[in-house]
């Protein structure tokens, strides 16, 4: 149930919708995506997540206008790296997990409509981020070494506002950046985020989002990943419990 709040410092075009502390932001965005519009911003009040998802109104076709799940993984490292104590680390996992000095911290997903076909333009996309920004109280401190929260990693105070507001800004000057640039740019911050696997391995995003890897003085077709069934598996994120996993290992 949406409720009132002090609005968010978000930029033109943004508007915000503020849920209690068990809504659920990715699918109340779905819900009500193709009546408000681009830049409804939905975010649920609570202490221990950052959790917000973002309604888009993309211009080209479904298959290719995925790709914006890149520039909102791009929009919270770059949020997160200005507000950050020095010297921390903000990483991903292909291709939706955020790693935060080493550990995982949340990951983004990504929402369509369920009858829109691969070469036609989506009425809507939803961009959705969950960050944990507070360990569980019940979890003791070691039992999942590979989880961190932004609290336990040197952040004093989070603010939630204030990220969410930076993720917003940031945002829009990576699709000011894709419109201007072509979509390389995009994906040339995504992957200065993403740790090769091998020392001189050649890495590409196709036009319908697939991961492109050619191994070293490889001449050949590149290794694929697809796109939509890792994001739709959402390796870092726990559905029971609608949070980010207790875990190193994705």
């Amino acid at each position: 149930m949406p409720i009132e709040t002090p609005a968010l410092d978000l930029p033109p075009g943004f508007a915000a919708v503020a849920l209690r502390e068990h809504g659920d932001a990715f699918a109340h965005a779905q819900a009500i995506a193709a009546e408000a519009g681009a830049g409804t911003l939905v975010h649920v009040r609570r202490y221990d997540l950052i959790e917000f998802a973002v309604v888009l109104e993309p211009d080209e076709p479904l298959a290719s206008a995925r790709r914006a799940h890149f520039a909102s993984m791009v929009a919270m490292a770059d949020a997160i790296a200005a507000h950050c104590p020095p010297e921390r680390s903000v990483e991903f996992r292909w291709p939706d997990s955020l790693l935060f000095d080493g550990g995982l911290i949340g990951g983004a997903r990504l929402a369509w409509p369920a009858d829109c076909a691969e070469d036609r333009v989506p009425d809507w996309l939803v961009t959705n981020v969950i960050l944990r920004t507070a360990d569980l109280s019940h979890v003791e401190t070691g039992l999942m070494p590979g989880s961190v929260s932004l609290l336990s990693e040197g952040f004093e105070m989070i603010d939630t506002e204030l990220l969410i507001g930076s993720y917003a800004r940031h945002l829009m000057t990576h699709f000011d950046r894709w419109r201007e640039g072509g979509f390389k740019v995009v994906a040339q911050d995504f992957f200065a985020r993403m740790p090769s696997k091998k020392a001189g391995e050649r890495r590409a995003i196709d036009g319908n989002g697939d991961l492109l890897i050619h191994a070293p003085h490889d001449t050949g077709a590149p290794e694929r990943t697809a796109l939509v069934p890792a994001m739709l598996a959402a390796a870092w994120f726990d559905a029971e419990n609608g949070i980010p996993k207790l875990q190193a290992a994705l």
